[in-house]
């Protein structure tokens, strides 16, 4: 029984060039370039405008490399083509972003303004005072800076203040019950 997402092979797309040395593999494409090492027991074939993956054996823990090996490649070669993008709003009465050179400055309601500088290979984008882009190549670290934005101030169930995604749903709650 061999792993239903490694079976499948990657589409590399035109303008990305791919390099697999032994365990190493390396992507580069308009948007940058990035490289994983594949871990053992699973091998990786160029095959036209394909990436086959295929495992050594049929061991559970070669089972699961297999899979995950061919989502983070696949994840790279998206990364490196067209890229990845978080938005996230911000919501409340004087809850704002604004660009401070490279990073933001956020204004949250604390007694102070919050600075978040971008890690490399991530870049912020402000189209209004209360929505933020993160975008890069990878997915996890896009994933990652644009968590710990929303961690800076939650958004709260009763009147749905603070940093959420802009396609989360916030389940609200009832306020105190009147007379």
């Amino acid at each position: 029984m061999a792993s239903h997402i490694g079976k499948l092979p990657v589409t590399v797309p035109a303008g990305v060039e791919v390099k697999i040395e032994g365990q190493n593999f390396s992507v580069k494409g308009a948007k940058g370039s990035d490289s994983y090492v594949i871990p053992e027991g699973i091998t990786a074939v160029v095959e036209g405008n394909e990436i086959v993956l295929t495992p050594a054996d049929d061991q559970r823990t070669t089972r699961a490399m297999h899979g995950l090996s061919r989502s983070i490649i696949a994840g790279m070669v998206k990364g490196v083509h067209e890229g990845y993008t978080k938005t996230l709003d911000i919501v409340g009465t004087g809850y704002r972003a604004v660009a401070k050179g490279k990073g933001i400055e956020f204004f949250l309601g604390y007694s102070h303004t919050i600075t978040v500088n971008p890690p490399e290979g991530i870049e912020f984008e402000l189209p209004n005072p209360n929505q933020v882009i993160v975008k890069g190549t990878d997915k996890q670290v896009v994933g990652q800076v644009a968590a710990n934005i929303r961690k800076l101030r939650a958004p709260e169930p009763y009147k749905g203040k603070g940093v959420k995604y802009t396609d989360e749903r916030i389940l609200r709650k009832a306020g105190k019950a009147g007379k």
